[in-house]
């Protein structure tokens, strides 16, 4: 049987029992693989490279049965989370609409698991589940950059951060994908030191332990392939005023140059009107929330800085051929890779 620690103490002390320390994980249906395998594998190659086994990893589901991946893959598991009396940590894995495989059932296991002092983290989206369960007071938490936004409307009380990976007293979250390994990689620096967890870090060609305050997401010059500062101050402005967008005169005063002059480097340099552009964004911020949350489409209108569901569903229409009813209630009938999620594996 494994035995949770009792006492209230920071995450990733030392194991203080004897043998292998135990780390289970939580598989929700449509998990990320990327994921799930990153935070697995430090895992075993620190064991290997310890000589010893340090940690004793098994995997759970609500039902006792495999689960599939995102990818289709099914893994099996150890059996039902129902049955388990005591984990001393347990990781939550899930990726495209946690909502939707979300139980009460569910809750109420990770509800009493963290009673009895065990110390539950997530990865990728399993912050929503912790949030749903009532086990993310305190601290910040992180989850991957695509589903933060969702997140955010939905728990507004819950502050969010774009880190790669967040440890609290009480809980911790992770980007998901490689960001598993980095946070794993931190949690073998706490528990078994600094070398160990450098040796790990080379056994994946992974040239160094990335900061949890590293980006998530590559640089707006890289991601878009430009190195126009004026440029890049006005796409940041625009990234992070959605729900209120700015005025092409506002648009204009941050990058320096007259609103004619911001339309002409749009337009050279990525093919776009400053509007066009600023409204594909806004768009996209829409489509994401309806893929992803329950949200009526009034909410996520207002979310998306539009008056009413019905300019948005008039825009909506113009620049992806079907309204936002329509398009939700399509995405829900296919699978992530068919309804155009990007592949998180």
């Amino acid at each position: 049987m494994w035995l949770s620690p009792r006492s209230q103490v920071p995450m990733f002390k030392p194991h203080p029992g004897p043998g292998p320390e135990p780390i289970g994980f939580l598989l929700v249906p449509q998990f990320s693989m990327m994921a799930f395998s990153a935070a697995v594998e430090p895992l075993r190659v620190a064991n290997r490279l310890a000589g010893r086994p340090l940690f004793d990893w098994r995997a759970w589901s609500m039902d006792g049965q495999p689960v599939k991946a995102s990818n289709g893959w099914p893994i099996p598991v150890e059996g039902a989370l129902s049955a388990v009396s005591d984990i001393p940590t347990l990781i939550v894995c899930s990726s495209f609409e946690p909502e939707a495989h979300t139980s009460k059932a569910m809750l109420a296991a990770l509800r009493r698991l963290a009673r009895r002092g065990t110390e539950i983290g997530a990865l990728d989206t399993g912050a929503s589940i912790l949030a749903a369960a009532g086990l993310l007071s305190g601290g910040r938490v992180t989850m991957h950059w695509e589903a933060a936004p969702g997140f955010a409307e939905a728990y507004p009380d819950i502050e969010i951060s774009e880190a790669l990976f967040e440890v609290s007293a009480k809980h911790f979250t992770c980007a998901g994908g490689t960001a598993a390994l980095d946070l794993m990689l931190d949690m073998i620096a706490r528990k078994h030191g600094q070398s160990l967890a450098v040796a790990v870090s080379e056994q994946f060609i992974h040239d160094r332990l990335r900061d949890r305050h590293d980006r998530q997401r590559m640089s707006l010059p890289k991601r878009l392939g430009i190195g126009n500062g004026k440029l890049i101050r006005v796409v940041a402005a625009m990234e992070a005023n959605l729900e209120t967008p700015l005025d092409a005169r506002s648009l204009a005063s941050l990058s320096g140059v007259s609103a004619r002059q911001l339309e002409r480097l749009f337009r050279s340099q990525l093919k776009d009107s400053p509007a066009n552009y600023y409204l594909r964004l806004r768009l996209e911020r829409a489509r994401q929330l309806l893929r992803q949350t329950d949200m009526s489409v009034m909410e996520v209108a207002m979310a998306c800085g539009y008056s009413s569901a019905s300019c948005l569903s008039r825009s909506y229409r113009a620049h992806f051929a079907v309204t936002p009813r329509e398009d939700r209630s399509e995405s829900w009938e296919r699978g992530p890779l068919e309804r155009g999620h990007p592949v998180r594996s």
